[in-house]
């Protein structure tokens, strides 16, 4: 088994524009779990446990679902909370992408499930890079607010990524395999 996620993971430049952009932020607040920026990306599907028999079809699957859909031009842009900024767990930069990402995501999660990975995240699709955690949830909005008006450089996907997670200590992430984004407007 294998616990897997399929991701666009951005260039070193973007991600060290995000990390410079960030640092200011992770000084003062000192109590959140921040990510790694070594393990930034943006997923977009998440597969759970993937028993390692299906992993031959999975591959044909997703480089199929991949092949169909255009590379993207992308730009982290905004930041946000989930549930909310006001009661916040999850700090994230958002990201706009031309074209929009959800028909991706869900040729992805489609042909994850056809492939036998069950465990497919069926939440509303929300393209974001996750920067830090919070335990308990508290009042993140001073935060959201000074990460706002970040908007970093553009960048173009052209493929996405089966990436297996390693749960730590410490978290760590491999990449499996890439999927080139094939179609062409």
């Amino acid at each position: 088994m294998s616990r897997l996620f399929v991701a666009l993971l951005p260039p070193p430049e973007t991600l060290a524009e995000v990390a410079a952009a960030v640092e200011p932020a992770r000084a003062a607040w000192p109590d959140l779990r921040w990510v790694d920026p070594a393990l930034w990306h943006v997923t977009v599907a998440f597969l759970g446990e993937v028993p390692d028999r299906v992993l031959p079809g999975l591959n044909v699957r997703l480089a199929r679902a991949a092949a169909r859909h255009a590379p993207a031009t992308l730009s982290f842009d905004g930041a946000g909370a989930f549930p909310s900024a006001a009661r916040g767990r999850v700090v994230w930069l958002g990201l706009h992408a031309e074209p929009p990402l959800l028909r991706l995501a869900e040729s992805i999660s489609a042909g994850a499930r056809r492939a036998g990975a069950g465990e497919t995240d069926r939440k509303r699709f929300h393209p974001h890079l996750t920067l830090a955690r919070s335990r308990d949830g508290g009042d993140l909005s001073p935060l959201v607010g000074s990460l706002s008006a970040f908007a970093g450089r553009r960048w173009e996907a052209t493929a996405v990524h089966l990436v297996r997670s390693h749960l730590g200590p410490p978290v760590r992430y491999e990449p499996v395999e890439a999927y080139p984004l094939g179609a062409r407007d």
